[in-house]
């Protein structure tokens, strides 16, 4: 059993993704049976070329691909450098994981209700500062070079890179390492910067790879903050996969595979820029400079994530302001009238998509646990080393979703497999488990092995040892794991948009999908619908093992 849950990973990692790309590479050279071309072709690329504005499409795609990764990370290590060991670290620390778990639909909705001309930042300064008796007129969200794009990704990377570092920072003992570097002489930040970054950087290398490939090929939010005449590539393809005449498949295409290789562009873009910044490093290494630039990094570094903290928490306010307002004329500050209109008029519709999101995220993520607990088990039984397919976790976010998810769902038209719940579940799976693997493996691995050595010596079965001893010790961080999974799991738009084929509706997709209805207060009720529901998964895997070790301290400072 535990052998299949292993190789069942191995599997979901790696085929549907794989298999999924090969099949949407079919249509893109003219070849789909289904829709009668039995013969292969370059005329979806030649209609490709010819869409108006695609090189914009294909630009902002590319900026968006480099700039998001390069300011997010380094404003996370400029922080790490500047307040590591601090009581701000240690705040910020306690907050990463809820702000990870910030769907990226709710967060671009705030964000642009907080920067939009009439948002709550114009409204704050005006009309004493800025003189605005009215909006300006200004083209803020859905800018054309896709400005308010890059913040909305920004602001929600920076908290994964950040766990990521974190996770990855024991591994290399840093602060040795800081030390060493003091006694010779060296700022406290540039010491940081010049011995434990380029060591820190190769363990989250993935992670800012899967950040790129996310903000070059990102769909929900660029549909909010993005760009529109033209938009970004990947929503022109989920326009094109969606349009009633199928003949749109073939761009459709052509273009997820165009996508792909702006991903692949962009990535050997960063490797290039990962090379000329090791070798502006090693010149800075090498001028043995000691305190140069040490105010200024750490004036940057420390206000690097409450400036992010404030945007997100910006954010949040300007949609509860949006959906509780009245009457919100500008430039009051806060809502002349409040009511609860918006709630009860929306609230027989948000039941159904609300149910769908309830029951999709606790299958997905109790079946990823499940995998998960099955395969760490197997690894820690047959003392397989952890590093053996790292790689694998990151494979689904490695390649656009857009590509692999328009192969699923050619292959599953192929052999009629109606668009489901079920099918829709296996999709958010592929995402959900490797941000559960990620977030359990490690304190699964770190338990000291003695408890259960001391089990076996009294008796116990190995069953009864795992299920009286591992996994209460491991309540907590088994709690967090499901509700990062279920986290992701409410965040996912596109694999509900395609694999259910629309009719399949989520608090995600009927959001976004309310992003051309232009009513502020029905999108605002349905984004903080969609940000209530991790939240209160995340306040209940704390809550839970405060409750039931109440009277035992030692189990509730196991994380």
């Amino acid at each position: 059993m535990l052998r299949f849950a292993y190789y069942s990973v191995i599997f979901l990692l790696t085929v549907p993704l794989l298999f999924g790309t090969a099949i949407a590479a079919l249509p893109a050279f003219g070849y789909f049976p289904s829709l009668g071309s039995n013969e292969f072709s370059l005329f979806p690329w030649r209609d490709l070329i010819e869409v108006p504005g695609i090189t914009q499409s294909i630009m902002v795609s590319l900026l968006a691909a480099i700039v998001t990764p390069l300011v997010a990370l380094v404003l996370v290590f400029l922080f790490l450098a500047s307040a590591s060991g601090s009581k701000l670290d240690v705040w910020i620390r306690r907050l990463v994981s809820p702000l990870l778990s910030f769907p990226h639909a709710a967060a671009a909705f705030g964000l642009a209700f907080l920067i939009a001309p009439s948002g709550l930042l114009s409204r704050l300064i005006s009309p004493g500062l800025s003189g605005w008796e009215r909006p300006p007129d200004l083209l803020i969200v859905n800018d054309s070079w896709g400005l308010s794009l890059l913040l909305g990704l920004i602001v929600k990377e920076v908290p994964f890179l950040l766990l990521m570092s974190l996770a990855a920072l024991p591994q290399i003992n840093p602060a040795q390492r800081i030390k060493i570097a003091r006694s010779l002489g060296y700022a406290p930040v540039i010491a940081w910067l010049k011995v434990v970054a380029p060591c820190l950087y190769p363990l989250i290398r993935l992670p800012v790879l899967a950040v790129i490939v996310f903000a070059s090929a990102t769909v929900d939010v660029a549909l909010i903050l993005g760009p529109t005449l033209p938009p970004t590539l990947s929503v022109r393809i989920l326009s094109w996969f969606n349009d009633p005449d199928l003949s749109y498949r073939f761009l459709a295409a052509a273009a997820a595979l165009l996508q792909l290789l702006i991903s692949l562009a962009a990535v050997c873009a960063w490797l290039l820029l990962e090379k000329l910044a090791m070798l502006l490093w090693r010149f800075w290494l090498d001028s043995g400079n000691r305190a140069s630039a040490e105010s200024f990094f750490y004036s940057i570094g420390r206000c690097a994530m409450p400036s992010v903290l404030l945007v997100i928490a910006g954010s949040l306010v300007a949609l509860l302001l949006n959906a509780f307002a009245a009457s919100w004329r500008f430039p009051s500050l806060l809502p002349t009238s409040w009511t609860l209109r918006h709630w009860t008029s929306t609230w027989n519709e948000l039941l159904a998509p609300l149910a769908n999101t309830l029951v999709i995220s606790i299958s997905a993520t109790v079946t990823a646990l499940i995998l998960v607990v099955a395969t760490l088990e197997f690894e820690r039984r047959r003392r397989i080393k952890k590093t053996t397919a790292l790689w694998l976790l990151y494979l689904p976010l490695l390649i656009p979703q857009v590509v692999f998810l328009f192969g699923v769902v050619v292959l599953a038209e192929s052999v009629h497999w109606q668009a489901n719940r079920s099918l829709v579940i296996f999709g958010h799976l592929l995402f959900v488990l490797p941000y559960v693997f990620l977030s359990f493996s490690e304190p699964y691995r770190q338990l000291d092995p003695r408890w259960s050595q001391v089990a076996s010596a009294l008796g116990a079965s190995s069953f009864k040892s795992f299920w009286r001893i591992r996994i209460p010790l491991l309540l907590s961080p088994c709690l967090t794991a499901i509700a990062i999974g279920m986290a992701i799991s409410i965040s996912l738009f596109l694999p509900t948009q395609l694999l259910g084929a629309g009719r399949i509706t989520t608090i995600t997709t009927e959001a976004v999908a309310l992003t051309s209805a232009g009513s502020r207060n029905l999108i605002a009720v349905w984004a903080v619908v969609q940000l209530s529901l991790p939240m209160l998964g995340f306040m209940t895997a704390l809550f839970i093992p405060k409750l039931l070790w109440r009277d035992r301290a030692g189990m509730r400072e196991i994380r």
